[in-house]
């Protein structure tokens, strides 16, 4: 009777180990290709990153794209973290704000995950099942951003939303890798940046609301 409770209790603390164990090894994985880019990223630079025996991150991502996959789906889950509320109206300013400070956390405390995101976009140029998934992945923040300029009065809230994507890219990436590094944009750089790009798009921006 004993020890069918402890193969139940094995059995339901399972899932929740391991999924654990995976969370571990991705942000190892995240940390190696950070720092070494993409051709640091195997199996035995994760398992020593992460402090764990040889031979567990392959046991839990067999392959290299496996691993790759969710590594992936990591990053996109950390930096959506908390999704916003969207309320009924939302003002320019107050919207501003709100991309702002998400683009700072990007550039401060999620600098690890931006740099792994820029290796895996390029990675994925060549192999299109990551690509696919990089594309999903991307498809929930853009649509969390059109649903946020819709609330503040976009007339074509898709549309904006890729420009404002679009903006907010070339800013990190000017920011974190480009010809901007030297010169990291700051709190007020963003919001005001992202305050002029909604004065051309929002009527009511426009009008200094």
């Amino acid at each position: 009777m004993r020890n069918e409770k402890r193969e139940q209790g094995r059995r339901e603390h399972a899932p929740r180990d391991r999924a654990a164990r995976e969370a571990r090894i991705c942000a190892a994985a995240l940390e190696v290709v950070a720092a070494h880019g993409l051709r640091g990223l195997t199996h035995r630079a994760v398992d020593e990153c992460a402090g764990l025996p040889a031979g567990s991150t392959s046991y839990y991502f067999r392959t290299r794209i496996a691993l790759l996959m969710a590594l992936v789906d990591h990053v996109a889950a950390a930096d959506l973290g908390e999704p916003p509320p969207t309320p009924a109206r939302l003002s320019p300013d107050a919207l501003s704000r709100l991309i702002a400070e998400r683009l700072y956390e990007l550039l401060t405390d999620g600098r690890t995950r931006l740099l792994a995101r820029y290796e895996l976009s390029l990675e994925a140029v060549r192999r299109p099942e990551l690509r696919e998934r990089l594309e999903a992945s991307g498809a929930i923040f853009r649509n969390l951003l059109a649903e946020l300029l819709r609330s503040a009065g976009s007339p074509d809230p898709e549309r904006h939303a890729r420009q404002l994507v679009a903006w907010c890219d070339g800013m990190l990436y000017d920011t974190l890798a480009g010809a901007g590094t030297r010169h990291p944009a700051t709190r007020a750089d963003l919001a005001a940046g992202v305050r002029d790009l909604l004065r051309a798009v929002l009527p009511q921006a426009g009008a200094g609301n």
